[in-house]
């Protein structure tokens, strides 16, 4: 019997063929992307002119202003007496808004005229501000408080503060009636206030220090008395009723030194005198009816 031939059994083993290395192919085409926005970029800094540039530059920088006016006030220099060597860009009592346009969202056109105006009305607001200044030298009553006395030029006007100095307070400790000195200070810039024909906003500052009566009666309160008797002094002084915008009580919530929420000088009475703007914003509160004294720097009525 013959044998039988060996069966040969071929296995073929498939290899799976390398990587290509495809990955570079991504990171060049994330290249390229960047490299033709790159160049998209310089090529549109290259025709825009110079009022595009300061516009675009102007937007990133505050979106919500009108297209090469800031919506925010600058920090200006205090000058004597106060414990910084800057005043704090705060605004007191409010803020005029400058935005776009609600419906199309554009930038509000700026009309020749009115800039004008604007121009020569801040022209005005210095001019009084020196007046002050050589008052403050001269007269009896603002030279007692020449280290107390703070004037700059805000977004609402001019700002007139009277801040607290440890040994010339301008109330008693919780009193709101005025110290004799302060009360001639403050007839005497009602003098002043009146050849103007700019209406006033004040305000009652304090400090953080907790004041506590019976009823409830805080520093919220206390502060809106106080700008109060100031709006007394300042129409005993010859100002007019009717050139009151507003008097507010802001306790310590728009602090002078920010970093020492106890210092003197965040107790102080702020006179702005309005600019045309701001006043206009401040006549909506007119149809807030009489009704004395409110907390958390609401509207008070003249008393």
């Amino acid at each position: 019997m013959d044998k039988a031939a060996p069966v040969i059994v071929k296995r073929v083993r498939k290899v799976a063929a390398g990587h290509h290395g495809g990955a570079w192919k991504v990171a060049y085409a994330d290249f390229v992307t960047a490299m033709m926005a790159f160049f998209l970029v310089l090529w549109l800094v290259g025709v825009a002119s110079k009022k595009e540039k300061a516009a675009i530059s102007e937007y990133f920088k505050n979106p919500s202003a009108v297209v090469g006016r800031s919506a925010t006030p600058s920090a200006s220099t205090a000058g004597p007496g106060g414990a910084a060597d800057k005043m704090l860009p705060t605004t007191d009592p409010i803020l005029v808004p400058r935005g776009v346009g609600a419906a199309s969202g554009t930038a509000v056109s700026r009309d020749p005229d009115a800039d004008q105006l604007e121009r020569r009305e801040r022209r005005a607001l210095e001019a009084l501000k020196r007046d002050i200044e050589r008052a403050i030298e001269t007269s009896p009553a603002l030279a007692k408080f020449k280290n107390q006395l703070l004037l700059d030029i805000i977004t609402e006007g001019l700002r007139i503060q009277i801040v607290d100095d440890r040994n010339r307070p301008m109330f008693d400790l919780g009193e709101v009636s005025l110290k004799p000195y302060t009360l001639d200070a403050l007839r005497q810039l009602g003098l002043m206030l009146q050849s103007r024909s700019n209406r006033v906003a004040i305000s009652g500052h304090t400090d953080e220090a907790p004041f506590q009566a019976p009823h409830g009666y805080g520093n919220w309160e206390l502060s809106a008395e106080r700008a109060n008797a100031a709006r007394r002094a300042l129409v005993d002084g010859g100002l007019a009723e009717a050139k009151i915008a507003r008097v507010v009580g802001l306790a310590a919530s728009v602090p002078f030194d920010r970093d020492d929420p106890l210092a003197p000088v965040n107790r102080r009475i702020s006179i702005v005198v309005l600019n045309r703007a701001s006043d206009a914003v401040a006549g909506t509160a007119r149809a807030i009816p009489p009704g004395g004294l409110s907390t958390a720097g609401r509207v008070l009525a003249g008393r």
